[in-house]
């Protein structure tokens, strides 16, 4: 089974990176862009074949260690 994380910052947290890039994307000429939040994917391969251990073995990967959940958040994708 495969697992892909999404971590992006939650809303309210100042996100340093994702205003670098709109301003880059607006110097370039795409003004229609507004705001820009950057985050994370996270690929995993996993030899659980039961979804709901996988979905439960990866959201404690992610409280553990592959969020920050004081500041980010995180989803869950998985795939047979």
């Amino acid at each position: 089974m495969k697992a892909r994380v999404f971590v992006t910052l939650k809303n309210g947290v100042l996100d340093p990176q994702g205003k670098a890039i709109g301003h880059a994307l607006n110097g370039l000429g795409f003004g229609s862009v507004g705001e820009v939040r950057a985050g994370k994917v996270i690929d995993l391969e996993l030899a659980e074949t039961d979804e709901a251990k996988a979905r439960e073995n990866v959201k404690a990967m992610c409280e553990k260690l592959l969020a920050n959940t004081v500041i980010e958040k995180y989803e869950i994708e998985l795939k047979a």
